[in-house]
């Protein structure tokens, strides 16, 4: 008799993963030694080592049972973390028994991570801020190929809401992607996946899971959205609300990157020979592929790409289709932008 249909679910989406990380990351094997008057040798190959990220709770939990028992079995060598935010009374008595129940899978290394939260960009983005550089340290320290997130089909949806309500753009329309951060670092295995799913996972094999009181909290935003809008949007609209934003973040994402692909391509065809960009050229693009060369032209000038939104592009956009004689854009970064005889000028000062 096979595992649960929930277990089984979880652990086919996480050995999906492990094989792709195997493609890219086969093990080492180093070279065979040659020693005068013996027989030729090699040591076994390093495995790759693949790190899940474990706040404790069910989403995460079940990820990390899922991989401690399907990694063994494909030769890869299988850590732990859990990012201490110390937000909450007890932050770090919840770490250490999170710790304790990663080692209990016996998943090597495992540890748990203090950060200190900052308050740039709200309590939600700095919170995340400091989780990922804290992560990104782990995998460092090392040497990890990929680190596995808990995120699931419900979690893109309330990212693609939120999207839609900050209204910038179809890139935030495309939620999370299944790979992002440096060399697809950052791997998300239940996108395909309900909540529900990965929490039936925890029930039927007894793992204890903890529920983030923030989770709750309608202070924060997304939990605004997870028990107030989503629930609105599925009494108004009928089941299926979670699956079809799911499938629109998808849709948007490959639409998104066509778009990037295609920016990517002209850029150097807009520019002059001194590197500024000419206006007639940009005029004649479709406004999406145009404004994605303007943000791409403003990073090269050194304006930070979390720092640039839709709003700076649309006023340098009015430069070029709607020109009256404006003063210079000045963008994030001491960017400013220009309009000069024909041509935008990006100069940073």
């Amino acid at each position: 008799m096979g595992p649960h249909p929930a277990v089984a679910a979880i652990r086919l989406a996480v050995r999906r993963v492990l094989h792709d990380v195997l493609t890219l990351h086969p093990p080492v094997s180093p070279a065979s030694v040659a020693v005068p008057g013996a027989a030729s040798s090699s040591a076994p190959g390093r495995a790759p080592l693949v790190l899940v990220a474990c706040s404790g709770g069910a989403d995460s939990m079940a990820l990390a049972s899922a991989l401690a028992f399907e990694a063994p079995r494909l030769g890869i060598r299988a850590g732990g973390v859990t990012v201490d935010h110390g937000l909450q009374p007890g932050s770090d008595l919840r770490a250490a028994e999170v710790v304790s129940r990663l080692t209990a899978f016996d998943l090597d290394p495992v540890e748990a991570v203090r950060v200190d939260v900052g308050r740039e960009g709200g309590p939600e983005a700095a919170a995340r801020d400091a989780r990922y550089a804290a992560l990104d340290a782990v995998a460092e320290r090392h040497g990890a190929v990929a680190i596995l997130l808990g995120h699931t089909r419900d979690d893109q949806a309330e990212t693609v809401l939120l999207g839609l309500a900050r209204g910038s753009g179809i890139r935030s329309l495309s939620g999370m992607a299944t790979a992002s951060g440096v060399g697809g670092r950052y791997r998300r295995p239940f996108l395909g996946l309900d909540r529900q799913t990965a929490r039936k996972a925890c029930m039927v094999q007894s793992l204890p899971v903890w529920d983030d009181p923030h989770n709750a909290d309608p202070a924060y935003t997304r939990s605004r959205v997870r028990h107030e809008a989503l629930p609105v949007l599925e009494k108004a609209l009928g089941k299926g609300v979670v699956e079809a934003l799911a499938r629109t973040a998808q849709l948007s994402r490959d639409d998104a990157d066509a778009l990037d692909s295609w920016a990517a391509a002209v850029e150097t065809s807009v520019r002059d020979d001194s590197g500024d960009l000419e206006v007639a050229k940009l005029y004649a693009l479709p406004p999406a592929v145009r404004r994605r060369v303007l943000r791409r032209a403003a990073i090269a000038a050194g304006s930070p790409a979390g720092s640039l939104f839709a709003r700076h592009l649309e006023e340098v956009d009015r430069l070029i289709t709607g020109w009256r004689g404006q003063g210079a854009i000045n963008l994030p970064g001491r960017v400013a932008v220009r309009r000069q005889g024909g041509r935008l000028v990006l100069r940073q000062g």
